[in-house]
């Protein structure tokens, strides 16, 4: 549910959104990483000014751990195609 929706998310400001892939990985029972993986040139759109774009997609995440109670964690990494 998460992934799919950064993912949707992601693919709307991408240059390149047929290269988005987005990854959920459960730590534990209680924590889950989420690795958007773009373009280079995207990185910056992803990101957002002084970080503003991560972090708004962070909080929009953090309001699922009161529906499921798993805490996430979100980084950007760039592919180099």
């Amino acid at each position: 549910m998460v992934e799919n929706f950064i993912e949707n998310y992601v693919k709307l400001i991408a240059t390149y959104p047929d290269l988005i892939s987005v990854e959920l990985n459960e730590a534990d029972g209680d924590f889950c990483e989420i690795f958007i993986k773009v373009h280079q040139i995207d990185m910056g759109k992803i990101i957002g000014k002084n970080g503003n774009m991560i972090n708004s997609l962070k909080t929009i995440i953090n309001g699922c751990k009161a529906k499921d109670n798993k805490s996430y964690k979100i980084q950007v990494v760039a592919i180099d195609e």
